[in-house]
């Protein structure tokens, strides 16, 4: 004899099951009940159930913030934003503990002992200073522009055309002097120039 397959019951077809029958719960209609519509703020899994007409007319009713303050609803927001799930801010180890962040942590909250640093990437020269470490001829050109590191590109051009209107030779009588000082104002510009694009 052969053996009889059996159908899961949500994939069964035939005519021989019973199919339930719901009936709108609205008060006084007998009309089949297809759509499905939270009882409550609290029974959100708990549905009743209404035929087309009703549903429309329960849905444009229903309010899931009515009776509750402005800082229950922000704060009904604020924890959806969240899918329900507790949080704490990034870099914060023991926030599930409330302890906070441990004594001795970096900058961005963790400890730096933490991790092998074989480039020196945490290092605090390096996270603060974007630009290399200058060498003696860089240094020398700075203290002849009076400035110091670090340095943009504008206040160097400025602190440049300033410079080249004080000691430019046309303005200076053509002294040899203030030839001199002009040629060393433009090598050094070219050496911080050459410094600021590496």
């Amino acid at each position: 004899m052969a053996r009889r397959k059996r159908i899961h019951p949500s994939l069964d077809m035939r005519d021989d099951v019973a199919e339930d029958i719901r009936l709108c719960e609205w008060p006084d209609c007998q009309m089949k009940a297809d759509h499905k519509a939270p009882r409550s703020r609290e029974q959100l899994r708990e549905y009743r159930w209404f035929c087309l007409e009703h549903i429309r007319q329960y849905n444009s009713r229903w309010n899931y913030f009515e009776g509750m303050s402005d800082d229950e609803v922000e704060a009904s927001l604020r924890h959806d934003t969240v899918w329900n799930r507790p949080s704490w801010p990034i870099g914060d180890r023991d926030a599930p503990t409330g302890k906070g962040p441990k004594p001795g942590t970096g900058p961005f909250g963790f400890d730096p002992n933490y991790f092998i640093d074989d480039f020196g990437l945490f290092d605090e020269t390096t996270a603060t200073s974007s630009q290399p470490q200058a060498d003696a001829p860089t240094r020398a050109a700075l203290a002849v522009f009076g400035l110091q590191l670090p340095v943009s590109a504008n206040d160097l051009k400025s602190r440049y055309k300033e410079l080249v209107k004080k000691h430019h030779p046309d303005a200076n009588g053509g002294t040899k002097a203030a030839e001199e000082k002009f040629k060393e104002v433009r090598n050094a510009y070219e050496t911080l120039r050459q410094f600021l694009v590496v």
